[in-house]
C-alpha cells in the first residue's frame, strides 16, 4: 500500500504504482509515472512527462523533469526516462530531453547521484554510474556503465564517457573518455586505467591486456586511430575491442598527451 503525505500535491492523471511513499509539500505532475517501490522525500519535484522505474530513493529538495535549460526549447513534448534502484539524492536537477537531440533523457538502473549533481537535456547514463556531489553534465553527454564522475567537474556537451572509466574530482572533461580510462584535470586528460574499477570486475589477465593496449595506444606515439584500428583487427579481448572501437568513432577527441618518437 502506498505511503503518500496529505501535503503532498499529486495532479489528476499521474499513475502511482504499488508501495511508493511520497513525503510532504512534494509535487508530482500529472504526466508523471512512479513505479513500485519508489520513494520520494519531502519537497521533492517531478515534473512533466517524467517515467520512474521501481525501487529509487529520490531524496529531499531534488527536481526532476522541469524544462531543459535550453534557449531553443519551445514547449514541445520531452521526457525524462529513470529506471530502477537508482539513489538520487538532494537538491538533484534532472532535465528532460529536447527536439534537437531526441526527445529523451535516459537513466539506467542502480546508479548514485549524490548532492546537487546537475543531468542537462538528453543526456543518456548506463547502469552502475556513481557521480558524486556538483557532477555538471551539460547537454547529450553520454555515460557508459559502471562510470564514476568526480565531484565539482562539468563535462562539456555532447561529451562521451566510457564504461568503467573514472573522471577525478574537480577536473573540467570537454573530450571523451575511453572505456576503462581514468582522466584528470583543467582541462582534464588521460591518466592511465582506471586500474582500482578494474580490479573489482575484471581478472587479472584481461587487465594486463588493456595495460599492453594503452600503452600501444597512448604512448607508442603512433597515430591513434591507426593503432585502434590495428588492435581490432589483431586482437580477440572484447573489452580491448570496446576501448579501440570508441576511440575509432570519438567525435570530439580523446584528451591524452602526444608523444614524440
Amino acid at each position: 500500500m502506498s505511503k503518500i503525505s496529505p501535503l503532498a500535491i499529486i495532479e489528476d492523471g499521474a499513475v502511482i504504482g504499488e508501495d511508493v511513499e511520497i513525503g510532504p509539500y512534494c509535487f508530482i505532475s500529472s504526466q508523471a509515472t512512479i513505479g513500485n517501490g519508489t520513494k520520494i522525500e519531502q519537497s521533492s519535484c517531478v515534473y512533466g512527462k517524467t517515467s520512474i522505474g521501481k525501487h529509487n530513493h529520490i531524496f529531499s529538495h531534488a527536481v526532476i523533469g522541469s524544462i531543459p535549460q535550453d534557449l531553443k526549447f519551445a514547449g514541445e513534448e520531452v521526457e525524462l526516462i529513470i529506471g530502477d534502484y537508482n539513489k538520487i539524492r538532494e537538491f538533484t536537477l534532472f532535465n528532460p530531453g529536447t527536439k534537437g537531440g531526441g526527445g529523451k533523457t535516459i537513466i539506467g538502473n542502480h546508479n548514485l547521484f549524490m548532492g546537487y549533481v546537475h543531468l542537462g537535456h538528453d543526456v543518456i547514463i548506463g547502469n552502475h554510474c556513481i557521480l558524486a556531489n556538483a557532477a555538471t553534465l551539460a547537454g547529450h553527454v553520454e555515460v557508459g556503465d559502471f562510470a564514476v564522475i568526480g565531484g565539482m567537474t562539468p563535462i562539456h556537451q555532447f561529451v562521451h564517457v566510457g564504461d568503467f572509466a573514472m573522471v577525478a574530482g574537480a577536473s573540467a572533461l570537454a573530450q571523451d573518455v575511453p572505456p576503462f580510462c581514468m582522466a584528470e584535470g583543467n582541462r582534464a586528460t588521460l591518466r592511465g586505467l582506471n586500474l582500482t574499477g578494474l580490479r573489482r570486475h575484471l581478472k587479472r589477465d584481461e587487465i594486463d591486456e588493456l595495460k599492453s593496449a594503452y600503452r600501444e595506444l597512448f604512448e607508442s606515439g603512433k597515430p591513434l586511430k591507426d593503432v585502434a584500428a590495428e588492435l581490432v583487427e589483431n586482437t580477440h579481448n572484447h573489452h580491448v575491442h570496446n576501448m579501440c572501437n570508441f576511440i575509432l568513432k570519438t567525435k570530439r577527441g580523446i584528451p591524452y598527451e602526444r608523444k614524440n618518437i
